[in-house]
């Protein structure tokens, strides 16, 4: 299990919709009305923490059913719908978003028994459609095209698992952008499906066993079997028997005496072992548990310290290699001989490096090793004794996505992507050393006009933190662009170089586009990361901060012009920056965000985060911390903020919208008036994943619509 299927998202998807030619002119300084904003009411709810007595004086907004809530989000709704259909070039946006979007994209293809899987969207489908062909030259085959699993798209394939000889797939369905799955079975020669449906799943993972018999997954109690607050307590391992009910299913493994823990089932290629990860919340550092497929003995407990990250690599007879942080920040490869099992007989077959080791895979009997150079790709590859073979050329500085291939394999496949380069997929052949494309993009965009430079500045405390920035070729540093600046800052998620078909739009218009790779993420390592957590948070803030006054001092822009946007911990990242520097900001995007940070773990998977955030209740020290840059609680009464648009989604089980509506209720009541404070709320719509491509349209139509308005721009 990846731990972005369980930390906060990075980045909303951040695409497009048909070309409409009329330009029309809009005034470049026309002042912004003053709003008039659904009133809410004060209530006397509060809370003590070590003695101090904290207001929550909307804390009946926390209740999404309620009659009351519902009427005041339905308010707010169309207060913002009023503000960016006035004035605004939003139908021009969305007609040129969806013109851009309406391009043919794949992922990258994978092999399982002879036949290769991939996904394709053909433009403007809500959905990605599931592919399967003979060889790649083949015309592909549907196996299953979630667009008919509902009218308005809001029904999303998530987790796609082929069993070993690729007869069979299990796929899992959420419907409304919730984390809540169902699995479901279908057999691929011929296609048909199963009766069979696995409820109650959440971050699941599936394994085959490789006879076919069925597959082991993990999930959460049945709703009605434990206390609500337990609901996403208790994760279990099951073992499903195919073409029977899961009221039969066997419980494999279960920590009732640590009901924190998360269980991801994984079995080893050559089918020998059942491996368990064992996470607790959003920590990196994991344990490892193994035993015999077909036995029913006890797990072995063989990295259980949750001491270091460890990452399966592969097995070859009794090795398992692993990719891990242990002693080594930036990663390395180990080998433990499980006869022999003692931290003393490891071996250490790759070495920490100056880059960090983003991921590794098995394939062709060799080490497929992804460095992120200054949070960049470099491909290299590694015998087995961990000397080096060569370094495989990428395109340019960017990202590599859905490694695939198998330990025995003469191929491999992956996807390349950077901020001017749309996704693409390639095959590497191991013999002939070629690299090939497998499916290249078309999209109505010269990405030949544009530039993307990654720049070096200084933050508060002297940390080099690194930056790109995309524009127009030529552009004068005069210090009027508009520019866009993205961050996120935790979790040890890396933002690397990626697509997007809504930046384009803003490209085009002129705006500079700035990712600022702040502490807190994964992009140097554990230590980095480590840099911008718990107590050390207001590094984070501070660092983008300090990519704020960089581009301004080097006269990109200056703070009229100047918009910063952040989606979930990047949300929190936005408000608590615009609080702490009001000044410096012309317009705020703060997206799904966490905003209450003294109730945030009672909320859903919010205690998943606790490793991240600290917790207020546990000690007087991680109260003060989370309460000094607390969203919700810092909003200064009578303090003029900059134009802010918050978006959330009414069925968002990751981040509640309760956080986002808190938080508007309090800028709307305590803040000056002269600029918007603006709320979103989408319908039958989650945290991001699984979003239809027309929802994603009409949300970013209307958050570059708002960016225009409040950044007095012309739409050209």
């Amino acid at each position: 299990m990846k731990k972005s299927t369980i930390c906060l998202i990075v980045s909303i998807i951040i695409p497009a919709a048909l070309y409409c030619g009329c330009h029309r002119p809009f005034p470049s300084e026309a002042p912004t009305a003053r709003l008039t904003y659904p009133p809410a009411r004060k209530d006397s709810a509060s809370d003590v923490y070590h003695g101090i007595k904290v207001l929550d004086p909307y804390r009946w907004l926390e209740d999404a059913e309620a009659p009351e809530t519902q009427a005041w989000a339905a308010q707010q709704n169309k207060t913002t719908r009023d503000f960016l259909t006035t004035a605004t070039p939003r139908e021009n946006i969305k007609a040129r978003l969806a013109h851009l979007l309406n391009y043919p994209r794949y992922s990258a293809p994978y092999k399982k028994g002879g036949r290769y899987f991939f996904r394709k969207n053909d433009g403007l489908q809500n959905q990605s459609v599931f592919y399967t062909q003979k060889t790649l030259n083949d015309e592909p085959s549907v196996i299953i095209n979630p667009n008919l699993l509902s009218e308005d798209g809001t029904v999303a394939l998530t987790t796609t698992t082929v069993c070993k000889d690729g007869t069979l797939f299990a796929y899992a369905l959420s419907r409304s952008g919730s984390d809540r799955q169902e699995i479901k079975i279908r057999s691929i020669d011929p296609l048909r499906d199963y009766d069979d449906t696995i409820k109650w799943c959440k971050f699941t993972s599936i394994a085959w066993k490789h006879n076919n018999e069925g597959f082991f997954y993990n999930r959460f109690p049945e709703p009605n079997s434990v206390l609500p607050e337990d609901r996403n307590n208790y994760n279990r391992v099951y073992w499903h028997k195919l073409g029977t009910p899961q009221s039969q299913d066997k419980l494999i493994y279960e920590r009732p005496d640590n009901k924190e823990l998360t269980l991801a089932p994984l079995i080893t290629e050559d089918g020998e072992f059942l491996i368990l990860y064992v996470y607790h919340g959003t920590d990196p550092r994991n344990r490892i548990y193994y035993r015999p497929v077909e036995s029913t003995s006890p797990f072995i407990r063989l990295l259980d310290e949750a001491d270091a990250r460890y990452d399966l690599i592969g097995k070859i007879d009794s090795v398992l290699y692993f990719h891990s942080d242990l002693d080594a920040p930036r990663g390395r490869i180990i080998a433990i001989d499980i006869n022999n099992p003692a931290r003393s007989n490891w071996r250490e077959i790759l070495p920490q490096q100056a880059d960090v080791i983003n991921y590794v895979s098995l394939i062709n009997n060799s080490f497929v090793v992804a460095y992120m150079h200054d949070v960049h790709h470099q491909l290299k590859i590694y015998n087995l004794d961990g000397t080096f073979v060569r370094e495989i050329p990428l395109p340019t500085l960017g990202t590599v996505n859905g490694l695939s291939g198998k330990q025995n394999d003469t191929e491999m496949f992956f996807s390349f992507t950077s901020f001017l380069f749309p996704t693409t997929s390639y095959r590497y052949d191991f013999l002939t050393e070629q690299l090939t494309i497998v499916h290249k993009p078309q999209i109505d965009f010269d990405p030949s006009d544009y530039q993307t430079r990654q720049i070096f500045y200084h933050s508060k405390d002297g940390t080099r933190i690194p930056m790109f920035i995309t524009h127009k070729k030529g552009l004068r540093l005069d210090g009027s662009n508009p520019t866009l600046l993205y961050g996120y800052g935790g979790f040890d998620i890396s933002v690397k170089p990626s697509f997007s078909v809504s930046v384009l739009t803003w490209l085009e218009q002129g705006g500079v586009y700035a990712v600022a790779n702040l502490r807190g993420g994964g992009e140097y390592g554990q230590a980095w990361h480590q840099a911008g957590m718990l107590e050390k948070k207001q590094n984070v803030f501070d660092d983008f901060i300090s990519a704020a006054e960089w581009l301004i001092e080097n006269k990109y822009t200056n703070p009229k012009k100047l918009a910063i946007r952040g989606g979930s911990n990047g949300g929190l990242l936005v408000a608590a920056c615009m609080l702490q520097r009001p000044d410096l900001f012309g317009a705020v995007i703060c997206q799904v965000p966490v905003a209450d940070m003294l109730r945030y773990h009672k909320f859903t998977v919010g205690r998943y985060w606790i490793p991240e955030y600290g917790n207020a209740e546990a000690s007087r020290d991680q109260f003060r911390i989370l309460y000094a840059y607390s969203p919700l609680h810092n909003v200064k009464a009578g303090a003029e903020y900059p134009p802010i648009l918050v978006t959330s989604a009414d069925t968002d089980d990751r981040v509640v919208p309760a956080h986002a509506k808190k938080f508007i209720a309090t800028l709307q009541a305590k803040a000056g008036d002269k600029n918007p404070i603006l709320l979103r709320v989408e319908t039958k719509a989650g945290h991001g994943r699984g979003k239809p491509i027309s929802k994603i349209i009409d949300e970013q139509a209307d958050i570059y619509a708002f960016l225009f308005k409040t950044l007095h721009m012309r739409y050209r």
